[in-house]
């Protein structure tokens, strides 16, 4: 793979962020147009934020009509294809995710081509009552390829750890393996440099090994300084344009937060620490899987039901206005996100002006599992590429494929089609 080239200015970074079970559409919807329009308390924690994103309306993916209501969606999400119903030994989503073809294209430039986060794990089994859709369709947004979906970290301190202490990069060569008890431990300490570290231990190992396991070893430390110049060909930003109090985040606890909104948002902060130090430049969170019924009763006034039930209300008020309140709950964690990305300077500039973050779902109405025009916010200027501030109207069942187009060519890849797409989307510069 070639090296990447040095750059003057920060690369453009990309996340795609989902949240399940869709929404109460009259309440997403404002009133207005262009730059002129009332925010709906759904949206109303984003008012500070107004101009750095766009509301993109009337978007759907043609594919996904008379399908499951959630399983076969969300896949096609970023995936945009026909997914098959199978045993789960024979997946197939009919594509393979834009985030992984993006990272195929311009991965090579940073550590981690991409990084996949989400807080539910996987899902197992057949869903034979909602049409014989594998659940593990509900449980990716990124798929290496239409077969394999790519697995997303949900545990805060892993995902942290993949940032700067990756534990793959250790081989084992005939027994002996460079993590000895010395490095176990200095790795527990916050100043570790994992990559000095690997090193003196592997170079104090080169003088007692055989000669085939100092050339495994000599292999092995040509991967490491591989990862080296990584570093050096990435995007490093002069001291001036680093803001006085750079973004901090300690090493996280072990286990899974207690706190569901304290999860949430330490991996919200881990993605933004993983781009603001160019270790990826790609991302993908799931706030939850399809048909999660996660209880939210921490937010005041929905009692303990599951998410996935409640967005059944039938019209019933009382649990529509819940549904509702959680709609509301992640549309507020999404403004978190849009905050901190703007708190951070890249020499005049933002992290959030150099990134375009899309947050959605993969349908409309929950009640209805109704797939067209689907709730979808870009936001950040992708460096100048994008023109937010807008509340930006497609013609009517314009393929989402077309906005996954643009948001790959804005990324830096030469994609020009996905699935049902019939070019890339305008309207966003």
């Amino acid at each position: 793979m070639a090296a990447a080239a040095k750059l003057d200015r920060p690369p453009v970074r990309t996340a795609f962020l989902f949240f399940p079970n869709g929404v109460v559409p009259e309440n997403w919807k404002p009133k207005g147009d262009g730059e002129d329009y009332e925010f709906t308390p759904m949206l109303k924690s984003l008012a500070p934020h107004k101009a750095e994103f766009n509301l993109i309306e009337n978007l759907w993916h043609s594919e996904t009509v008379g399908r499951n209501g959630h399983w076969a969606k969300v896949p096609a999400w970023l995936a945009g294809g026909y997914v098959e119903r199978g045993s789960g030994a024979d997946l197939d989503t009919g594509g393979t995710s834009i985030d992984q073809r993006i990272a195929r294209e311009i991965g090579h430039a940073s550590i981690l081509p991409s990084l996949e986060l989400g807080v539910d794990e996987p899902y197992s089994g057949i869903d034979n009552v909602g049409g014989g859709f594998p659940r593990i369709l509900g449980s990716h947004i990124a798929w290496r390829d239409p077969h394999t979906p790519v697995p997303k970290e949900i545990i805060p301190r892993l995902a942290f750890d993949r940032l700067f202490r990756t534990g793959s990069a250790f081989p084992v060569v005939s027994g002996l393996n460079p993590r000895s008890e010395q490095v176990a431990q200095a790795l527990q300490r916050d100043d570790a440099s994992v990559i000095d570290i690997v090193l003196n231990d592997a170079k104090s190992l080169q003088r007692r090994v055989s000669s085939y396991d100092r050339t495994k070893l000599d292999e092995y430390l040509d991967s490491v300084r591989a990862v080296e110049r990584r570093l050096e060909a990435g995007f490093v930003p002069p001291k001036r344009w680093i803001n006085e109090k750079p973004f901090d985040l300690k090493r996280p606890a072990p286990g899974v937060p207690r706190s569901h909104k304290e999860h949430v948002r330490l991996m919200l902060d881990i993605m933004m620490l993983a781009f603001w130090t160019d270790t990826t430049r790609v991302g993908t969170f799931m706030f939850g899987n399809a048909q999660t019924g996660r209880s939210f009763d921490f937010i005041n006034g929905v009692p303990n039901r599951g998410y996935h039930s409640l967005s059944h209300h039938r019209e019933d008020k009382e649990q529509r206005d819940q549904y509702e309140k959680i709609g509301t709950w992640h549309v507020e964690q999404f403004a978190y996100l849009l905050g901190r990305m703007k708190n951070l300077d890249e020499g005049g500039s933002s992290l959030l002006d150099n990134s375009q973050i899309l947050f959605g779902t993969s349908l409309k109405c929950g009640n209805r599992h109704d797939p067209h025009d689907l709730p979808l916010i870009v936001a950040g200027k992708a460096g100048g590429l994008m023109r937010p501030g807008r509340r930006v109207r497609a013609l009517e069942d314009t393929p989402m494929n077309n906005l996954l187009v643009a948001m790959a060519q804005n990324a830096g890849t030469k994609i020009e089609s996905v699935s049902d797409s019939t070019g890339r989307m305008t309207g966003l510069g």
